[in-house]
């Protein structure tokens, strides 16, 4: 919200500097991002009017003018040679006299005008555009002042340039405050200076015309005000007084008509639209859209409405009816007033916030007045705001011709406002200094707010204006930030902290984070919205969980897995030419489950399980020279899985994920419970989501928190006191074994508690044809360690033991021992 201080200063004037009025605001929660003043500082130049402007004798583009400039032109007119294609005789323009002092140029410098000289013609000064002044940025000439300037007057005062613009950086709940009246009305309560009441008095009737108005959807259209006003010339000038402050309120001139909606919207924070009557064929009907009709807007954009778009439609005699503006957010051109417009019909409504909000971003774009509605307006003070904008159009556009009718006013469903109740006791708690029912009642009755008093209780009815009093926490704020936040006393917390003991069998989530770092993974954060496209491939989600009002348009689902996120980083850093990425991300996720309830932490029908995924692409190592560069692959990346889960042991086991390569992935198991999956990304999403087709895919993994966090509690043993027997053996065994398989006949094998581990150290694929050997078949060498903790290993108990272990592996897995 921008806007001029000396407008905001008009209807509250408190005795305080630019600066403590700023820092007072920004302490009241309504932020000032920013103070600018509304043009530079510069000395010396005053209103003239140029009296003759004749061409120069040496130069095709340059004027002699001779200037009126009052008690600066003394000795009479000052001769001034000007290049601004627009000087000529009768206009009046700022005028830099000589010793004048204009504002810095490009290189910081300001800029001293002396008597000068002009292909042979002396020059007594300058004429000044707006640019140069620095006052706007149009350089298309001089700066062209009102007839009724009086010369002579310096133009700081004339233009009230000494003035200084407030920008508020305000939160979505102070909607009050996005008018200068709604400032100066919290100015007024915070300082105790007096309120000056709007300009309200009512424009009186001289035509019986109306316009019917049908409100269809009650939950859409709270209050609908309206009114017609007929001769009116449009092409009419807006005034330099309202030019200049709808300037300085980031808004440029467009019309008069436009201009004067604007500055009431600015003025009071009621937006209004303005329609051309003729083209309004019969009523208005309020309705929410119906699927398949079209509307071209004001900007020129044409889209196509539905069921969830509010819309004010026209209806002709037959029923027919056309879609003429969206509801709360911007008009239609077909409706729209030109400069042969004679008659209007101005609207100014209430719409539900809940009907507005996130509307004009479906369309990807948004508007002033939607972006009030969405917050809150006033709906008490249509009709009031309907009366203002007649006056201003019959004092602007009005004429002999000019006459208004009576305003309707159709009020289906206005906002009923609960009572809130505030306990001075809790109030004081709350606060954290010691504050009496005094001084609430005071904050209320400064606020504008009606209230019932009870002992040691005031209940407050919210006012039409303000939407953020729902609860007793709100009252509180009130109350505090009235009074002034700077009245807290200095004093330390005094809650108790108890400390929450982590189990030693489970670690926190930032040391999960630390050992993915330890591993060469970057951490990253992204939204926990993406775009459907993610969900259907990479997780194979058909129904996510999809967002009412989502931020843009791609990102419109929930996501149910962090793969679409990590691939969507990997994108972007390839973009920026990185040649190795490895990050990871721990987040949550968001599926359906219907057994999920409502609690502290969870959401009735949602479950949100945290989970760890992460991505590696290039090199297993940046660059170096002690190692042969070698791309990442699957065991990579699964050693890396197994890192994070250690000292706990998982096992892999071959399968399928919508995101991965069907022959190089597996899923995590641990303890019987799948935990995840690891793999290579597809070959179709890899060519889908444009990763280099020349270098290898990137390895993904997704696991689940809870099971990282879990540690077994070390138990400690002594050191052995016997010796440990190894003896190697190679097995004979079909590609089909797996590893896991093997390895685990062997440890299931029963040996009496002596066989400790079996480690593979080799596998040899013979040719074919090959003695021994069966086609399909492979040799496995493997390591057994034998140990007894009690009495030494002899060869007798050794050999049972190996031979033990062998006859389990051939029944488990039909292996035979090489050689037999």
């Amino acid at each position: 919200m921008q806007f001029p201080e000396s407008w905001l200063r008009e209807y509250c004037n408190p005795e305080l500097t630019t600066q403590e009025l700023a820092d007072l605001l920004t302490m009241s929660g309504m932020e000032v991002e920013e103070l600018q003043p509304v043009a530079p500082p510069f000395t010396g130049i005053v209103v003239a009017e140029i009296l003759t402007a004749d061409q120069h004798p040496n130069a095709d583009k340059l004027r002699v003018c001779t200037v009126g400039a009052g008690p600066f032109s003394k000795d009479g007119p000052l001769q001034i040679v000007c290049g601004a294609p627009n000087a000529r005789a009768g206009i009046k323009i700022p005028l830099a006299t000589v010793g004048a002092v204009l504002p810095p140029g490009e290189d910081g410098k300001p800029f001293k005008i002396g008597k000068g000289k002009l292909r042979g013609v002396e020059s007594f000064g300058m004429l000044c555009s707006a640019r140069e002044l620095k006052i706007a940025d149009d350089h298309g000439g001089l700066l062209e002042l009102p007839a009724d300037a009086p010369v002579g007057t310096d133009i700081r005062e004339y233009l009230n340039l000494d003035d200084t613009l407030f920008t508020l950086k305000l939160t979505p709940n102070l909607g009050h405050g996005l008018s200068v009246y709604g400032i100066a009305r919290e100015v007024s309560a915070l300082t105790g200076a007096p309120l000056k009441a709007l300009a309200a008095a009512p424009v009186l009737p001289t035509l019986d015309d109306t316009v019917a108005v049908r409100v269809e959807a009650s939950d859409l259209c709270g209050r609908f005000s309206g009114r017609i006003v007929r001769g009116i010339d449009t092409t009419a000038k807006t005034p330099q007084w309202m030019v200049d402050r709808l300037a300085r309120c980031g808004q440029r001139p467009v019309s008069a008509l436009v201009d004067i909606s604007n500055y009431v919207m600015f003025e009071t924070g009621q937006p209004s639209h303005i329609f051309d009557l003729d083209k309004i064929h019969g009523g208005l009907v309020v309705r929410w859209g119906r699927e398949g009709e079209s509307l071209k807007l004001l900007n020129g954009n044409t889209i196509t409405v539905d069921g969830q778009v509010g819309v004010i439609a026209d209806e002709a005699e037959g029923g027919a009816q056309t879609v003429e503006s969206l509801a709360g957010i911007m008009g239609g051109d077909a409706t729209a007033v030109g400069d042969d417009t004679r008659n209007v019909y101005v609207e100014a409504a209430f719409w539900w916030p809940d009907a507005v909000a996130g509307r004009g971003r479906r369309f990807n774009f948004s508007t002033d007045a939607g972006h009030r509605y969405e917050r809150g307006v006033d709906p008490a003070q249509t009709v009031a705001r309907i009366e203002r904008i007649t006056q201003l159009i019959l004092e602007i556009c009005g004429g002999e011709a000019t006459a208004c009718g009576p305003v309707t006013d159709v009020q289906p469903n206005l906002p009923a406002r609960a009572p809130v109740a505030l306990r001075v006791a809790r109030a004081a708690k709350v606060i954290g200094m010691p504050v009496t029912q005094a001084q609430c009642a005071e904050v209320f009755r400064r606020l504008g707010l009606d209230f019932v008093e009870a002992e040691g209780v005031l209940t407050v009815t919210p006012p039409s204006w303000r939407f953020d009093l729902e609860i007793e926490e709100d009252l509180i704020e009130e109350v505090i930030r009235v009074i002034g936040f700077d009245k807290l006393p200095l004093s330390a917390p005094l809650a108790p902290v108890s400390a929450r003991v982590r189990p030693e069998a489970q670690r926190g989530s930032h040391a999960l984070r630390r050992a993915a770092a330890a591993l060469d993974y970057q951490e990253t954060i992204n939204f926990s919205f993406v775009e459907a496209r993610w969900e259907a491939e990479l997780a194979g989600n058909a129904e996510p969980i999809r967002l009412l009002n989502p931020i843009a348009a791609p990102l419109s689902v929930m996501r149910s897995s962090l793969i679409g996120s990590l691939v969507q980083v990997l994108r972007h850093n390839l973009s920026r030419r990185a040649t190795r990425v490895r990050v990871f991300e721990l987040g949550r996720v968001f599926r359906r489950d219907a057994s999920v309830q409502t609690s502290e932490q969870t959401v009735v029908g949602i479950d949100q399980p945290l989970k760890l995924a992460g991505l590696a692409w290039g090199p297993v190592e940046p660059l170096q020279w002690g190692a042969k560069e070698r791309t990442v692959d699957f065991f990579d990346v699964k050693a890396d899985v197994e890192a994070l889960l250690a000292p706990r042991v998982a096992t892999f086991v071959a399968a399928e994920h919508p995101a991965m390569h069907p022959g190089r992935c597996a899923r995590v198991e641990l303890d019987g419970q799948v935990i995840g999956f690891v793999g290579e990304l597809h070959p179709r999403w890899k060519q889908g989501y444009e990763l280099p087709a020349g270098q290898g895919a990137p390895v993904l993994f997704e696991l689940d928190v809870p099971a990282l966090l879990q540690r077994p509690v070390p138990a400690y043993q002594p050191v052995a006191r016997q010796q440990a027997v190894n003896r190697d053996i190679a097995l004979i065994v079909g590609e089909a074994a797996g590893h896991d398989a093997v390895i685990g006949s062997l440890l299931a094998a029963d040996t009496g508690g002596l066989l400790r581990s079996a480690r593979l150290f080799d596998v040899y694929r013979p040719a074919p044809g090959a003695a021994g050997f069966q086609p399909g078949e492979r040799s496995l060498a493997i390591r057994l360690e034998l140990l007894d903790d009690e009495a030494p290993l002899t060869d007798e108990r050794s050999d049972a033991a190996v031979r033990a272990a062998i006859e389990a592996a051939r029944q488990a897995v039909g292996a035979r021992l090489r050689g037999e």
